[in-house]
């Protein structure tokens, strides 16, 4: 388990990373460019998921034809993985070149902001064939317990993203200074870079994961597609209404004012950041139970869910102590915030450790057990109510109704998860969850 879930952990925190690295160095310029690639990225963020989502169905089937030991379907369903998870990217490029300034205008009603943010979100929506891309290929190599390929190339992506963010931002070297558009292009470059080169190492190696043509066509039947797509729908839909609920929870604190915003999307890349170890354990446990049941080793799954659950607490418990004791040396990177934006961030931050507790349950009950054994449809119906008729309208109402201040309404986002904890542990004790998909 810690074998996949380290690789996988450097591997979220390089990509939060990207996103911490524009807000650190447009921190440099102003509030306005903070909140405005704040919101751009959380959007952005939104169709990622969604391309997460989509590749879930080849991260199930993929799992258990290693366990079964049969290697063709490994690649034929990372092929399968990658044709649907391109179309659905080419949908969303299309959709933030088309609608950018009306996406920016749902949060927040400062022209400087939306801007702003249009510029960003236009030139990154290319990266969404990236997302797609690289999603497709790591859940493969996560199947076959190779995780560690794509977070090197990962890192390959992050150096060059540090590097063409500080020459496009600032202008240095002798390029123009560009701002919120040079660290747009900046994520533009490196993530083809990236790209380009896992395949070419992973092509150049004929690795099993290389699929051809002839794997492309052999996928492209009704019962195969409309298998995948049983598997990958619910959970895109799923994980769609979940990441566009951070969207609406983003234009809830919009109503607190830019203030509200700045501070919001200083912790986002934070956050992520400080999840991407609890997240690589539960990517790491749906792996496992993936391949349990594979093997149709029920009785062993059960019991195995309960271990990873526990050690996904403990880990968010020095995790949490962690991220409060270097709350004050993190803070002081964003040099631009006002002493107002600064102190609101502070307790943004101690509220954002009790929230990586809170998370810790759902995430690995949801991601790595019930996903993995086929109960994508539990998983859907929980994140609807817990989210959007629950968390989502009690946030609301204290924002835009009761006034409250933004530490409380930010309190107010950890709501939802709360109600999973009552939900996801029930549903892993009644066994239902375990099913064997082949």
């Amino acid at each position: 388990m810690i074998a996949i879930a380290l690789p996988i952990t450097l591997q979220n925190i390089m990509f939060s990373s990207r996103s911490l690295v524009d807000v650190m160095m447009l921190g440099q310029l102003g509030e306005y460019e903070i909140a405005a690639v704040g919101i751009a990225a959380r959007a952005t963020f939104v169709s990622t998921i969604m391309l997460v989502g989509v590749t879930t169905g080849g991260a199930l089937l993929t799992a258990q034809y290693w366990g079964s030991g049969n290697r063709e379907g490994v690649r034929q369903s990372t092929a399968l993985t990658w044709l649907v998870s391109m179309a659905f990217a080419a949908v969303t490029v299309a959709i933030f070149i088309l609608f950018p300034h009306q996406i920016m205008a749902v949060t927040t009603d400062s022209q400087q902001v939306i801007e702003l943010g249009a510029q960003y979100l236009i030139i990154t929506s290319v990266t969404m064939f990236v997302v797609a891309c690289g999603a497709s290929m790591a859940v493969g190599l996560r199947a076959v317990h190779k995780p560690g390929l794509s977070t090197l190339f990962s890192g390959v992506g992050i150096v060059a993203n540090i590097f063409f963010s500080w020459v496009l931002i600032f202008g240095n070297l002798g390029f123009p200074k560009l701002g919120i558009v040079g660290a747009a292009v900046a994520t533009v470059i490196s993530g083809f870079i990236e790209i380009a080169c896992l395949y070419g190492y992973l092509y150049g190696k004929k690795h099993l994961l290389a699929f051809g043509r002839e794997d492309i066509i052999a996928v492209i039947n009704k019962e195969k597609v409309t298998k995948f797509l049983s598997l990958s729908l619910p959970t895109t839909f799923n994980f769609l209404a979940w990441s566009g609920g951070l969207f609406a929870y983003q234009a809830i604190m919009g109503q607190t004012g830019v203030q509200g915003l700045a501070a919001l999307a200083v912790m986002t890349p934070i956050e992520s950041m400080s999840l991407a170890l609890m997240i690589g354990l539960s990517t790491s446990g749906a792996v496992l139970v993936g391949n349990q049941l594979g093997a149709k080793k029920f009785d062993d799954v059960y019991y195995q869910a309960i271990g990873i659950t526990v050690i996904n607490v403990s880990v968010s418990l020095l995790v949490a102590l962690a991220v409060y004791l270097l709350r004050v040396p993190i803070l002081d990177a964003f040099s631009a915030l006002t002493p107002d934006t600064r102190a609101l961030s502070d307790k943004f931050m101690i509220i954002m450790c009790i929230g990586i507790f809170v998370r810790s349950v759902p995430m690995m009950a949801i991601n790595g057990i019930l996903r993995a054994g086929g109960d994508v449809k539990f998983c859907l119906y929980q994140d609807l109510v817990a989210q959007w008729l629950i968390g989502i309208p009690c946030a609301a109402l204290a924002a835009a109704l009761l006034g409250w201040p933004p530490e409380w309404v930010y309190l107010l986002f950890l709501l939802e998860e709360v109600v999973k904890w009552i939900g996801s542990i029930p549903r892993i004790k009644s066994r239902k969850w375990i099913k064997n998909l082949l």
